[in-house]
């Protein structure tokens, strides 16, 4: 500890001449004298027992040694300077900039109506909102937050944090039941019109349960539909069967415009995550945010 402490300083002082390209700049920046900063990255060349620099009349020079001190300590005083930051504008409204990337369907129905309750309770905090079922990179896409269905890589640069996890049925309207008649069992539902989620012509089977645990039935889908408000919708017109999650059909198995089929209660389908780079300070604009995805998911949990 006490090496770590000793060297604050001349770490400071190295970061700067680094980036500065001389001393004689360095010491402008952090407003002391030549010789003092030349003195801080002496000491702590010492205290390591390596050289950091090589000097000239001219320029200075990274060592292979002062190469990897560098990068760790650029990244370490950037960590301080987030946490002081986060620290100072914990005392203040969140405000600034959040960039959101939602599933569409899911996006639109469930996390959307929180969003625009924080926009209107915290006028400085700035959404950018992005509806797409296609998984953006956080990294390159410059996303802050994202929302995901379905199982997560194993990818140690992002922080996930669980929400829950999706629940689906087969359903059907009674129209369409009265018109085609009640598969009796799984094997029955090749005989019917069947309502298919898909993108880029990939179909993702139904677990569905058949007596003995879950099995996965590949559909032969009469409509291919990459939109889940469509896919509901189809499914209300009475144009066939369809393996629809909880929170879309809900409301209408509720007002009895669908009707389960095959199943007494949904199954478990699809794990629901929050997601954002890791290793970074979480400053309030966003935290405002996953406090509140996670207080609304316990919430429908609830309730469910």
């Amino acid at each position: 500890m006490n090496l770590i402490a000793g060297s604050l300083g001349g770490a400071l002082a190295f970061v700067e001449a680094v980036d500065a390209g001389s001393f004689t700049a360095a010491a402008a920046r952090l407003r002391l004298t030549k010789s003092a900063v030349g003195r801080k990255v002496l000491q702590l060349e010492q205290r390591l027992g390596v050289r950091l620099l090589n000097r000239t009349t001219r320029r200075l020079s990274l060592t292979a040694d002062g190469e990897i001190y560098y990068e760790a300590c650029r990244r370490a005083l950037a960590g301080l300077s987030e946490a002081q930051d986060v620290i100072a504008a914990g005392r203040q409204a969140p405000a600034g900039v959040v960039r959101l990337a939602l599933p569409l369907a899911f996006g639109r129905r469930w996390v959307a109506p929180v969003l625009f309750g924080l926009a209107k309770d915290h006028p400085a905090l700035r959404l950018e909102i992005g509806f797409d079922d296609h998984r953006a990179d956080l990294v390159d896409d410059g996303i802050d937050l994202a929302v995901r269905l379905g199982p997560l890589a194993d990818n140690a640069s992002l922080t996930a944090r669980r929400l829950g996890t999706q629940r689906s049925l087969l359903c059907a309207s009674p129209a369409y039941l009265a018109t085609a008649g009640t598969p009796a069992d799984i094997q029955g539902l090749a005989q019917h019109a069947l309502l298919v989620y898909a993108r880029r012509d990939f179909i993702n089977p139904w677990p569905l349960p058949d007596g003995n645990g879950t099995m996965l039935y590949q559909p032969q889908a009469r409509l291919m539909i990459g939109d889940g408000d469509a896919l509901l919708q189809a499914a209300v017109a009475g144009c066939g069967i369809a393996f629809l999650p909880d929170w879309l059909a809900g409301n209408n198995l509720r007002r009895g415009e669908l009707v389960p089929v095959l199943m007494s209660s949904a199954v478990d389908t699809a794990p629901i995550h929050l997601l954002w780079s890791a290793g970074r300070v979480v400053p309030p604009r966003m935290r405002v945010i996953i406090d509140a995805l996670v207080a609304h998911a316990a919430l429908l949990h609830e309730r469910s």
